[in-house]
């Protein structure tokens, strides 16, 4: 169950990093919080449709709790993201926020009392090296933006780590639910809040580019996506999930190079490498470096 749990949420981490190039030519027509509140709200509806037609199961307090939460923290991820981007570059809020893949292990020794194996933390350190060698351009000096991307990264980080707290207490497709429609629900304030619907033409709403990615995006991105993380994160660790989803930029270089016919540089093809390195070796069992280490002794 532990591969098809890693191959899983591979196909997660591919879907989002596929559909990057999808969702960048949307919010040209349309406000990212606006997106994001209309894409949760068609995943909210297709979640709910199915729970009542084939789950038809009670809900309480607790779940009710823990679904909020996963959503809060996933809104703040996307929010703080989002008003990064006003300040910093694509290419420096991708490394931030994929420095995930150093948070989760030090949130989840904090919360879960979980110590990563020494496999874990090398991955780990390859993959950030990875990260930076892909996303990093020219200016890496900080700014404001980075401070919020770096608030997103954390909000990420927690909501993985809170995920495997309450995966194996709940329904994964009510838990999963009640984050998306919590995520729709925050968006839609915030998009109210901070961004002017007045400036927003009626006819955006009838463009197809927006509501291909919005249909796109709310099926597989989100309704997909996340139910798969809620129900197979209950058989991995979230230092293991960190680096599976830390090859979300690796696959999102690889559909803008199919689409968009965007070359990658050297430094950017090794830096994909090292993230998969670092994922296969997280992946060696612990044993095989005991061994290693005994016969250096002997």
């Amino acid at each position: 169950m532990k591969y098809k749990a890693d191959i899983s949420l591979l196909f997660v981490a591919f879907v989002w990093g596929a559909t990057f190039v999808i969702v960048q030519n949307a919010i040209a027509f349309l406000p990212p919080l606006m997106f994001n509140g209309v894409r949760f709200a068609i995943a909210s509806v297709l979640l709910w449709a199915w729970v009542l037609i084939f789950e038809r199961k009670p809900l309480d307090r607790q779940l009710i709790c823990a679904g909020l939460l996963l959503g809060i923290w996933l809104c703040l991820g996307y929010t703080f993201q989002t008003i990064g981007l006003l300040y910093t570059t694509s290419s420096k809020a991708g490394f931030i926020t994929g420095l995930n893949v150093v948070i989760v292990p030090f949130l989840s020794f904090i919360i879960l009392k979980r110590r990563p194996s020494f496999n874990a933390v090398v991955g780990s350190i390859l993959a950030t090296c990875g990260l930076y060698l892909l996303t990093a351009s020219g200016d890496m000096s900080i700014n404001k933006g980075d401070v919020f991307v770096f608030l997103c990264a954390i909000a990420f980080s927690l909501h993985i780590v809170t995920t495997s707290i309450y995966a194996t207490k709940f329904s994964p497709i009510l838990l999963t639910t009640i984050q998306v429609q919590t995520v729709s629900i925050i968006c839609f304030i915030c998009s109210y809040l901070f961004e002017d619907w007045s400036l927003i033409p009626l006819s955006t709403f009838f463009e197809f580019d927006v509501w291909l990615a919005l249909l796109i995006t709310a099926l597989f991105a989100t309704t997909i996506a996340f139910f798969i993380q809620t129900h197979f994160q209950r058989y991995t660790s979230p230092t293991r999930v960190a680096l599976i989803f830390a090859l979300e930029p690796v696959f999102a270089a690889l559909t803008a190079y199919i689409w968009n016919d965007e070359y990658l540089q050297q430094a950017a093809l090794f830096g994909a490498g090292l993230i998969l390195l670092g994922m296969i070796l997280s992946e060696l069992p612990q044993h095989i470096w005991q061994r290693k280490k005994s016969a250096h002794l002997s």
